[in-house]
């Protein structure tokens, strides 16, 4: 199931953008692992928005909301090493069941939690979001840790991991749409039933195509089964490297969204983020085609360019206009999903045999946490600065992520080599 590029000679433009995702198309179970894997993650960037809606309508109060949410994202983030080393441990199929099970019945009872007692019991339904939250299913982990199983050659590897990335860019435009629109039409309950039927399925499928291409056997650990995955070598600086890449994103959300609600125009944000996307997918499309390996720092180093753009054109440097916004974070957001990319590739190279997953939870939370840090300080500054300033906080984050970078090494000796692209 190893993956080789073919020549370019002779072989038009389209031919040589489109060749390495033909060739993938031909890995035995591939497509079906990624299509399902991709739809088991549906669900979670439209959760949040579906739980804000939930609580708020019932207590009335947003503090409530954002204690919920919290919580809920503690869960994730405490579990996902958890769940992870778990998945590596035994049969990840049956672990989906189980745990799609407990994560959709959780949120089931946080969806009813209004019928059942007052606003008063609140806290409840917070207590009810972190066990969920410790549930979430992995299915990001496991897919993550089954790619080197289905495309071990290095081209192919670093092709799949941009071609997640790009279609996961998608998922963050649509997940959130589909959960407002059934929010808007049937209340804050209905999305979160949704969201939870949406993981469910998702999941099942997801076991089912592990089941079907023979990645429900556990790889043999590597090293001593009881150590700590923290001590590989280069592992701590890619946890580094990954908090100080994920959190900006989430920053600019904010960012978007705050820039545009003072500008009176509200839904110009989704207009603006789902330009971002867009700009991302088109980079992750075309920069996967390369079969060379990437420069981690360079591509990392574009990302930060490309955000830190945004400062000339937003309040209160400048006036803001719409336009320019769009067409600057359509232009930055191109480095976006090829810099998640090479960094997810090179993490899958350094976690040991048998532990991917694990190290992949750790990479979850090492996102989480990092998001919980720099939010309110970008909220800080965007009520005493700009949005600018935000903007320049972000990209200075992801500055100190190619930095870091640096000190990442390479996990596999075929991911080196002269040839090396951005």
């Amino acid at each position: 199931m190893t993956y080789r590029c073919r020549s370019a000679g002779g072989v038009g433009h389209s031919g040589r953008v489109l060749g390495p995702y033909r060739q993938l198309l031909t890995v035995r179970g591939l497509p079906s692992v990624l299509a399902w894997s991709l739809l088991g993650r549906l669900h979670l960037p439209g959760t949040p928005l579906a739980t804000t809606f939930l609580v708020a309508g019932w207590t009335g109060s947003y503090v409530a909301s954002g204690v919920v949410s919290g919580l809920y994202t503690v869960g994730v983030a405490v579990g996902g090493p958890l769940r992870g080393r778990s998945a590596d441990q035994g049969d990840p199929a049956r672990l989906l069941i189980a745990i799609s099970l407990l994560y959709a019945i959780g949120m089931t009872a946080l969806a009813f939690a209004p019928s059942l007692v007052g606003p008063g019991w609140w806290p409840i339904a917070a207590a009810v979001a972190c066990g969920s939250g410790l549930a979430q299913p992995p299915v990001t982990q496991i897919a993550r840790a089954a790619y080197p199983r289905l495309a071990p050659d290095a081209a192919a590897r670093h092709s799949l991991f941009t071609v997640e990335a790009t279609l996961q860019e998608l998922l963050w435009v649509v997940g959130p749409v589909l959960i407002a629109v059934v929010v808007a039409v049937a209340g804050g309950r209905a999305g979160v039933l949704t969201c939870a039927g949406l993981a469910l399925a998702g999941s099942a499928g997801f076991a089912a195509a592990l089941h079907r291409t023979g990645l429900r056997t556990p790889v043999p650990r590597a090293g001593s089964p009881d150590g700590s995955v923290l001590r590989t070598p280069g592992i701590a600086w890619a946890l580094a490297m990954s908090m100080c890449v994920v959190a900006p994103l989430t920053v600019l959300d904010m960012t978007v969204v705050a820039w545009a609600r003072d500008a009176g125009s509200s839904a110009v944000a989704g207009a603006l983020v789902a330009v971002w996307s867009i700009g991302s997918a088109v980079g992750g499309l075309v920069v996967g085609s390369r079969s060379a390996p990437p420069r981690l720092s360079r591509r990392i180093l574009l990302m930060a360019v490309g955000i830190a753009a945004l400062v000339p054109v937003l309040p209160p440097v400048a006036t803001g206009s719409a336009r320019l916004i769009g067409l600057v974070l359509a232009v930055g957001g191109v480095a976006i999903a090829p810099a998640l990319a090479a960094a997810n590739s090179r993490i899958g190279e350094l976690a040991p045999p048998g532990r991917a997953a694990e190290v992949f939870g750790w990479v979850m939370t090492a996102a989480t946490v990092g998001s919980a840090i720099t939010l309110p300080v970008s909220g800080w500054l965007l009520d005493h600065v700009g949005p600018a300033a935000a903007a320049a906080g972000a990209a200075a984050l992801v500055l100190v992520a190619a930095v870091v970078s640096v000190r990442v090494p390479v996990g596999a000796p075929e991911s080196s080599g002269r040839n090396a692209s951005v």
